[in-house]
């Protein structure tokens, strides 16, 4: 393992880093989805591999709704249509 790219455990940085996603965006998604992770003290650590391998065994249509209308946009409360409104996001 030449560099901090090859670690095997990173932290949580090193994640958002290997998945190329910002570190908020990251933490998003760690309690959001199931992220293969452990919290040691007050960090998260997380194995290279298994974020790989996490990454490699979800599909896209598990994030859409099953329930959107044709086109795969649904109207949010205030009418307005959204680019991710047929995620199945939380919105603030």
């Amino acid at each position: 393992m030449s560099g901090s790219n090859d670690r095997a455990i990173m932290n949580i940085e090193e994640a958002a880093q290997l998945l190329g996603v910002s570190i908020k965006t990251f933490n998003k998604v760690l309690h959001s989805e199931n992220i293969p992770a452990r919290k040691v003290g007050r960090e998260w650590k997380f194995s290279r591999s298994a974020l790989i391998e996490w990454v490699g065994s979800g599909t896209s249509n598990e994030f859409y709704r099953e329930n959107g209308t044709a086109n795969g946009q649904t109207k949010t409360k205030k009418g307005d249509k959204r680019r991710t409104s047929g995620w199945n996001l939380e919105l603030d």
